[in-house]
């Protein structure tokens, strides 16, 4: 069955309580769900065994919002992707924007990571976006599809399909973020997916997931899921209730 996926990552947000209130609320409320839907959620590090507890027993995936390549060693402050695995992670958000620009997070270490979590069992959900200047440029497929085709160097052909991408204007993220529309998304979408095509064969290009992240709510997810090339929703601030999250999912 090809499900489609929808997620959210809260960012830095909540505590202990409010994370074990969101995630028996998003339990209750999923109960009739179209098994066509694959839930996600990826809560900060403190929190991933609490809410995997409670979640990964009812068919919902759990991640982590970033980790380290390395299995062990002397890597003061990061988080192996053992360490996610024995939390009940199953998933490891790699690259998102915030990480690119705040903490120096390269093509090259993006790399790294989704290898390492290929290694480990881990779904690498590989964040690739454009800023606003790229696109006034008019350069946002060639900024996009580098960020993809880097990610994917020296990924073992039978693990390319395990791969997730989550394309996410840079310019569409955050308070300010002003969402794409189903049209410009698709685009890129369909970009992405062509150049997977042309470099991998269609056999692994079509069983690639992309989604769509950046300002997505309750308005435009419907829109966004019926486009040929998306195949699921990254969602940030629209999630962090669980009730929206709900309703956004139920509206799909």
């Amino acid at each position: 069955m090809n499900k489609i996926w929808i997620g959210t990552s809260w960012k830095m947000n909540k505590v202990g309580e409010t994370a074990d209130i969101w995630a028996e609320h998003l339990v209750q409320s999923l109960n009739d769900i179209d098994n066509k839907i694959q839930p996600f959620v990826i809560p900060p590090f403190p929190y991933i065994k609490q809410v995997s507890d409670i979640l990964v027993p009812h068919s919902i995936k759990v991640g982590g919002q970033n980790m380290c390549w390395e299995e062990s060693g002397a890597f003061t402050g990061e988080v192996s992707p053992l360490m996610l695995r024995d939390c009940g992670a199953s998933i490891v958000e790699i690259g998102h924007s915030e990480r690119r620009a705040l903490f120096n997070e390269t093509d090259e270490k993006v790399n790294k990571k989704v290898l390492s979590a290929l290694k480990n069992n881990l779904t690498p959900l590989v964040c690739v976006g454009d800023t606003l200047q790229e696109k006034e440029w008019q350069v946002s497929q060639e900024a996009v599809i580098k960020q993809v085709i880097i990610a994917l160097y020296d990924v073992p052909t039978q693990d390319i399909t395990k791969v997730i991408f989550a394309y996410e204007p840079v310019w569409a993220i955050g308070d300010k973020g002003v969402p794409a529309t189903e049209e410009e998304a698709e685009f890129i979408h369909h970009s992405i997916r062509s150049k997977l095509r042309n470099k991998f064969g269609s056999n692994i290009s079509e069983k690639i997931k992309i989604l769509y992240g950046g300002s997505v709510n309750l308005q435009n997810a419907r829109k966004l899921t019926q486009q040929k090339n998306i195949d699921g929703l990254f969602i940030g601030r629209s999630a962090w209730s669980a009730n929206d999250f709900v309703e956004i999912i139920k509206t799909i």
